[in-house]
């Protein structure tokens, strides 16, 4: 016994109908599905005390070429007008950073304490004797003494690479992360390259922030001109591609059963 046309067409249509709705269905939910995102310090499972946490009291010695940020506050806001507003002429020619410039021989000029010796000295040795040489013109002098040319560069797989100013001895690594929107979906907490130069030679370290060992890392630690280099997720690279593969061949095939919906649809008619 035959079916009649009408039959065969709706139940045809119906298959391919129902069989173009499924792709569509698994190409939106793998579109959905993307690779699951890592975590910091994940081997940290329960409330604990971590042992041999690096301190923060790493003092840097002030070496040639280095700029310097000096900021005095005493008595009389007139004397201290004066005396801030001489880095902006003391500056180095070379340099746009308004500062003073620690010279070849090691010294800087100060206005009213004249040339000092700077290289060698920490930040807070400096400050100690130059609020002595200013004893006589100024006050009760405070001083305050930054860096102003030390930095940290921060790329690869975060979300605002940039290069941060460090006015100071050294900053985390965490905060250097965090500054930089932290790390991308696409990136390796667990493979993070950072680049230091001492004495002439590039030293290149990995470090894991999965892992709660870097606390108690010296590299934890960022020191003036690192480089810090955020990995790709290689495992996660190579499952979004597959992902993105299968989302188009699913797209490709819906449509094509679309197509052919169409066609037999002209056909039965």
């Amino acid at each position: 016994m035959r079916l009649p046309l009408f039959y065969l067409h709706s139940k045809v249509h119906w298959l391919i109908s129902f069989l173009c709705l499924g792709l569509l269905w698994m190409a939106i939910l793998t579109s959905c599905a993307g690779s699951k995102s890592t975590v910091y310090f994940k081997n940290i499972n329960k409330d604990t005390t971590l042992k041999g946490f690096v301190a923060n009291d790493f003092e840097s010695l002030i070496q040639k070429k280095d700029i310097l940020g000096l900021t005095v506050s005493s008595m009389s806001k007139e004397l201290d007008d004066r005396f801030n507003a001489a880095a902006l002429v003391s500056g180095p020619i070379q340099s746009s950073i308004p500062g003073y410039l620690v010279n070849d021989q090691g010294m800087i000029t100060v206005h009213y304490a004249g040339s000092l010796i700077a290289a060698g000295l920490t930040r807070k040795e400096l400050k100690e004797k130059l609020e002595i040489s200013l004893l006589p013109y100024l006050k009760d002098p405070i001083v305050t003494v930054q860096y102003l040319n030390h930095k940290v560069t921060v790329l690869g797989e975060v979300n605002r690479p940039q290069v941060i100013n460090l006015p100071e001895e050294q900053v985390s690594l965490i905060d250097v992360i965090v500054s930089s929107g932290d790390v991308k979906e696409s990136g390796s907490r667990s493979k993070i390259m950072i680049i230091r130069e001492e004495k002439n030679q590039k030293i290149i370290k990995y470090v894991n922030l999965e892992d709660d060992s870097i606390f108690s890392s010296s590299w934890y630690y960022l020191k003036p001109n690192d480089i810090v280099y955020v990995l790709p997720d290689a495992e996660k690279y190579v499952k979004e591609e597959k992902r993105k593969k299968l989302q188009t061949t699913l797209s490709l095939i819906a449509s094509m059963a679309s197509l052919v919906v169409i066609v037999l649809s002209v056909i039965l008619r």
